[in-house]
C-alpha cells in the first residue's frame, strides 16, 4: 500500500507490527449484522460500504487478548460511536439544532438507564443503550458508574462541538487539545482496556503516573493522526474542529506549516510512548507482590500496556485502509457516501 510522505510513519511501521484479534473475520460478519438488526445504517449503506470502512479491524487491532464477548461488544459499540458522530455531522450540516438536543438528552438518560431504552424508536439511541448494557455486563457497578461519568462529558464535548461548527467558532489550540480529548473519547477508550484485560484496575493503579502518561500518550497519537489525515476532509466540509484548523486560524500557519506541526507532535507522541511504556512496564513489575491478587493485577497492567502499544499501529493502518479518509474518491467531497443523508433523527 503506498501512504502518502505526509502521513507515512516509519517508526510506527517498524517498531509496532501490526496484529489482529483471531475473532476478526467473525467480528466483521457479526458488527455488519447488528448494524443491519439495529437499523443504524440503511442495507444499501451496509452492503456497500461496511467493510470497507473497517471499523472492525480498527478494534480487531486494538484490544487483543479481549474474550470473544467482549470484543464484540467493544466492536459494536465502536460502530454506534461513527454512526453517531455522523449523525452529529448531517444534524450541523442540515441545521437541525432541535433533532441534536433530543438525542444529546436522550443519550444521556440511556447512559443511565441502558435496560429502559433498547427498543426505543430512535435507532441511534436503542443501538446506544444495547452496547452499553453488554459493556456494564462485564466488570461490575464501580467500572460502569466510571464508565457513564466519562461518557456523559464526551456527549457535552459533542454538543461543544455542535455550537462551534453552528457558529463558525474555530477553538484556540488549547481549547482544542482539552475538547479533542474528549470527543475522541480517551478515557473511554482506556476504560475498555479493563474487561478485555477481564481486570478491573484499582484507582491507585490508574492514576500512576507511569500507566496515565502511557495511555494518554497512546489516545493523543490517535487523536493527532486522525487529524493529519482528516484535515482535506474536513476543510472540504466547512469543519472547525481540528488541529490543523486552529494552528491556522489562530496561529498564522500556512497549511504547509500546519500538517509540518501535527506530524512533529504524532512523531513526538510515540517516541515519549517508547519510553513511558519502559516504565509502565517496571511498574507493573512491582505490583507482583507474590500473592494472587498481585500477580493478576500486574498482568492486567501489562495486558492493558501491550493493548495501548496496539493502538499505534491499528490506528496508523485503519487512516490508511478505510473508506471513512478516501475523499477523493467521492462524488461529493462535503458528504460522505456511506451516511444517511435525509432527515435523520426529525422524530
Amino acid at each position: 500500500m503506498a501512504i502518502p510522505p505526509s502521513l507515512a510513519l516509519p517508526m510506527v511501521e517498524a517498531e509496532f507490527p501490526r496484529r489482529l484479534h483471531p475473532y476478526w473475520p467473525r467480528l466483521q460478519e457479526t458488527t455488519r449484522s447488528w448494524l443491519l438488526e439495529k437499523r443504524l445504517m440503511p442495507a444499501d449503506k451496509v452492503a456497500e460500504h461496511a467493510d470497507g470502512l473497517c471499523y472492525t479491524d480498527l478494534m480487531a487491532g486494538y484490544y487483543l487478548g479481549a474474550p470473544d464477548d467482549v470484543i464484540q461488544a467493544i466492536a459494536d459499540f465502536s460502530a454506534w460511536f461513527f454512526v453517531w458522530d455522523d449523525r452529529h455531522d448531517r444534524d450541523i450540516v442540515h441545521g437541525r439544532p432541535a433533532a441534536w438536543r433530543q438525542l444529546k438528552g436522550r443519550l444521556h438518560a440511556a447512559l443511565d438507564a441502558p435496560e429502559l431504552y433498547p427498543h426505543h424508536r430512535d435507532p441511534l439511541v436503542a443501538g446506544f443503550a444495547d452496547s452499553v448494557l453488554r459493556l456494564y455486563s462485564f466488570l461490575g457497578g464501580r467500572w460502569n458508574a466510571r464508565f457513564a461519568r466519562h461518557f456523559h462529558a464526551v456527549i457535552e464535548a459533542y454538543d461543544r462541538e455542535f455550537r462551534n461548527r453552528t457558529n463558525g467558532t474555530v477553538p484556540k489550540v488549547e481549547e482544542y487539545l482539552e475538547l479533542r480529548r474528549l470527543t475522541f473519547a480517551h478515557r473511554i477508550w482506556t476504560d475498555l482496556l479493563e474487561p478485555s484485560a477481564g481486570c478491573e484496575l484499582p484507582g491507585a493503579v490508574r492514576k500512576h503516573p507511569a500507566f496515565r502518561r502511557a495511555a494518554l500518550l497512546s489516545q493523543e497519537f490517535a487523536a493527532w493522526y486522525n487529524d493529519l489525515c482528516s484535515l482535506p476532509k474536513e476543510i472540504a466540509g466547512d469543519e472547525v474542529h481540528n488541529l490543523g484548523i486552529s494552528l491556522i486560524r489562530h496561529e498564522g500557519l500556512t497549511l504547509e506549516e500546519a500538517v509540518a506541526e501535527i506530524r512533529r507532535r504524532v512523531e513526538g507522541a510515540v517516541l515519549e510512548f517508547l519510553s513511558a511504556e519502559q516504565e509502565t512496564r517496571r511498574f507493573a513489575g512491582t505490583l507482583d507482590d507474590g500473592s494472587v491478587p498481585g500477580k493478576r493485577i500486574s498482568t492486567a497492567v501489562s495486558d492493558c500496556l501491550g493493548n495501548m502499544r496496539n493502538w499505534f499501529s491499528s490506528v496508523y493502518w485503519f487512516h490508511h485502509e478505510s473508506g471513512r479518509y478516501m475523499v477523493d474518491n467521492w462524488d461529493d467531497r462535503a458528504t460522505p457516501p456511506y451516511v444517511n443523508n435525509e432527515a435523520a433523527g426529525e422524530k
